[in-house]
């Protein structure tokens, strides 16, 4: 409820009535905390019924965690009985770099991509030569699912609902939300987390982790690092409230 007040003392865009919005941040390959969030939603829609639902995917699926191959299934069943929205992070985009050049395996690798790979049955090497490189990215190519790549590759970099703009990193200050570009909605951070500027939307994004959902007058930031701490936030929203669990 703190979230609420806080939230409802410094602006209200709304949804359009009979709207119900579920975001949930970055999960980065942890399929079980994704899988228990889905399973609050699926309670939740069953005791309270909204006239539409939206599921909103903030982008960052893969790499850090252990179970990348998982969480694309998961998303993909989901989007097949559910309306959901599943935006690009810049971690997909990174997947898709390295399919077209295996020479950015390396730095793949600090992005955490060596457990997306596992996740496909790839096992690296520590050290791989260019071309073991070659043989990794080939290999990888043929363990991942068609309905996976194309899942990638047609993923939207924003979505936009009532007074609301869900985007996975953040949109670059000063410029209209129409005209953002890619690498601003996929990688921007401090030009936009430092801003106090009214975008025209109320931004909802992740790609920078904090401890807990940061609430502020023009933005909120839900990516709590599941990877690492183990806490998938889902923020719901319908009418003016939010409520971040």
């Amino acid at each position: 409820m703190g979230l609420t007040r806080r939230f409802r003392k410094n602006i209200k865009p709304r949804l359009p009535d009979g709207v119900r919005v579920y975001a949930i941040g970055d999960v980065h390959g942890r399929a079980d905390l994704l899988q228990s969030l889905l399973t609050v939603i699926d309670v939740d829609l069953d005791r309270s019924a909204p006239e539409r639902a939206i599921q909103v995917f903030l982008g960052d699926y893969i790499d850090r965690g252990p179970q990348s191959r998982a969480v694309l299934d998961i998303l993909i069943r989901r989007s097949q009985s559910h309306e959901t929205v599943c935006l690009k992070g810049n971690h997909e985009v990174f997947l898709l770099d390295v399919l077209k050049d295996p020479a950015k395996l390396q730095d793949w690798r600090h992005y955490g991509g060596l457990v997306t790979l596992m996740s496909y049955g790839v096992t690296p090497t520590m050290n791989p030569t260019t071309e073991q490189q070659l043989e990794l990215i080939e290999r990888l190519k043929r363990a991942l699912p068609p309905e996976h790549l194309a899942f990638i590759e047609q993923l939207p970099t924003s979505f936009t609902c009532g007074d609301f703009f869900f985007v996975h990193a953040g949109v670059r200050p000063g410029v209209a939300l129409d005209k953002q570009q890619d690498q601003d909605l996929l990688w921007i951070r401090e030009e936009f987390l430092n801003s106090d500027e009214r975008f025209g939307k109320y931004i909802v994004h992740g790609h920078t982790p904090v401890s807990a959902p940061d609430v502020r007058p023009n933005r909120i930031n839900i990516d709590t690092g599941a990877y690492a701490t183990g806490n998938l936030t889902l923020l719901t929203i319908q009418g003016d409230s939010l409520l971040a669990i």
